[in-house]
């Protein structure tokens, strides 16, 4: 990306906290400050209690996948202020759409954090029930790149035919929020949904972490031109953030998503925060990225930051040893329920393949069973 672009797209971007925590808004933050200011010292530690508690669980999963208890991991080490001001910003009845590595969104909005263990563990098609409310509207994750756009604007358009968006009524009115990366971006899923969502004006915000890195390939060899443009070439208003400032996160996406629910159609926001772990646990970064780089963004890792801003403020060093506490709790207790989760019944891997019974499906659990039977101590 050249350095015109990204100047032009630097002047742009909202942020509330400098590199340093100090609180330094910057001119295109401006629209967006009576919502920070009106933000409680309780709201403000509630931020970042989000934010290192769920750290601790991505390292202890992390660890649990290396220690073989996991298939898979995909860290969101990095990005956490990103997707806690995002999702403090829904409102209990909006519908969130994550792609596979928001974990902290979807403990927000009430999901067991085992739940994402099952799933990464294969225990799981889908880890938890999106239309229990106790699990807060949260849809499954989507490891196919891009699709979870298609199912939100899908479900926008529900809204919109339903009458359940721009009546007027916002503590009724619902949105949608879909949470997807820079690589995802190039699908052409992505564009299929910003194409209908425009059309039929569903009340939905286009979340897009860019987080520099589509596994191996560089965001500037994705797009020339900043990603937020993209937004926009479909009709729809387009802000850049800093990814990296919870209060930028928190308050764009808190304007877009009451827009959105009002019935003034769909709104897109670009993150720019960094990945500071691997891709998933199947990746190695050091193939691709400099220690250079990933050095400059841990100066600018959000939980740093937004330490140093409540510290600024007045926060106790109680306050932090209470959350260190927390932290600690839950990786302890994640480790000792994934530690009692077992194996996986054989026979799931036919109970929701097809909605009705199939004869072929029958077929296929017949022979496993005949197959197991046939070893020396197998199932009779």
């Amino acid at each position: 990306m050249s350095e015109s672009v990204t100047a032009a797209t630097d002047a742009a971007t909202v942020r509330f906290l400098d590199a340093d925590g100090a609180f330094a808004p910057s001119a295109a933050a401006e629209p967006y400050r009576e919502l920070v200011d009106g933000l409680t010292d309780e709201q403000l530690e509630e931020f970042y209690r989000d934010m290192a508690v769920i750290r601790a669980f991505d390292v202890q999963a992390t660890n649990l996948q290396r220690q073989g208890q996991l298939a898979l991991w995909p860290p969101s080490f990095g990005q956490e202020a990103a997707q806690v001001g995002s999702a403090r910003a829904a409102r209990a009845q909006d519908h969130l759409f994550p792609s596979y590595r928001e974990h902290v969104v979807t403990r927000i909005r009430g999901v067991d954090p085992l739940d994402i263990i099952r799933l990464m563990r294969g225990l799981t098609h889908g880890g938890w029930d999106p239309t229990d409310p106790k699990n807060g509207n949260t849809h499954i994750y989507t490891l196919v790149l891009g699709a979870q756009t298609l199912h939100a604007t899908g479900f926008g358009m529900g809204l919109v035919f339903d009458g359940r968006c721009g009546t007027g009524d916002p503590e009724r009115d619902e949105a949608v929020i879909v949470y997807y990366g820079d690589g995802a971006s190039s699908q052409g899923d992505v564009h299929e949904a910003m194409v209908f969502a425009a059309s039929y004006r569903a009340p939905e915000v286009f979340f897009l972490q860019n987080n520099q890195w589509a596994i191996s390939v560089p965001v500037a060899t994705q797009s020339p031109a900043p990603l937020y443009k993209r937004g926009e070439g479909y009709g729809m208003p387009s802000i850049p953030i800093d990814g990296n400032d919870v209060l930028a996160s928190y308050a764009v996406t808190r304007v877009a998503l009451d827009e959105a629910r009002a019935g003034q159609g769909p709104r897109a926001i670009e993150a720019m925060t960094y990945r500071m772990g691997a891709h998933t646990t199947s990746d190695d970064p050091t193939k691709y990225r400099t220690s250079a780089e990933e050095e400059s963004w841990r100066r600018r890792d959000p939980l740093v930051r937004m330490k140093a801003f409540l510290q600024a403020k007045g926060a106790s060093d109680a306050f932090f040893a209470d959350v260190d506490a927390e932290s600690q709790a839950l990786a302890d207790d994640v480790r000792t329920r994934t530690n009692a989760l077992g194996g996986v019944d054989a026979d799931a891997m036919f109970a929701h393949v097809y909605s009705e019974p199939h004869p072929l499906v029958d077929e296929q659990r017949r022979w496993l069973a005949d197959y197991e039977a046939s070893f020396e101590g197998g199932a009779a």
